[in-house]
């Protein structure tokens, strides 16, 4: 049997698999609970401004993009990639990231540091995270 703690600390991922999968009435928050007991909500925005897509992520750390105008964008629908992801369609249309249950673990276990670097890249690109024209 292997110990999960070393998988994680050797790959960086946790492995956990999502149990639940719940989207919000306002379609603004994705609850997603894992078999390790972790149930992390996320944020439409937050899952939108950290999509795995090349569009946000680029081809390699420095084409990195902080996306702007993204505070009230909701999640129209989420449809499942074979056994190990889903993909995010967002209200403004973005639909092209594949979330695996490793990265969105990541990003619930890593929210408030993600966060951070996201609101900090956004305020040095002289972004909001407001939609333009509000």
């Amino acid at each position: 049997m292997t110990d999960i703690s070393a998988v994680e600390s050797a790959t960086g991922r946790h492995h956990a698999w999502p149990t639940e999968l719940r989207l919000s009435a306002d379609r603004r928050r994705l609850t997603v609970s894992f078999d390790d007991g972790h149930i992390f909500a996320l944020d439409a925005e937050y899952l939108r401004v950290e999509s795995p897509s090349a569009e946000v992520q680029g081809h390699s750390p420095s084409e990195r993009k902080f996306v702007g105008g993204k505070k009230d964008v909701q999640l129209i629908g989420i449809d499942r990639v074979g056994h190990y992801a889903v993909r995010l369609t967002f209200d403004d249309m973005h639909s092209s990231g594949i979330y695996s249950w490793d990265y969105l673990y990541e990003l619930g276990r890593d929210h408030d540091a993600t966060w951070t670097r996201y609101l900090d890249g956004l305020a040095a690109a002289g972004a909001s995270r407001e939609r333009p024209g509000r």
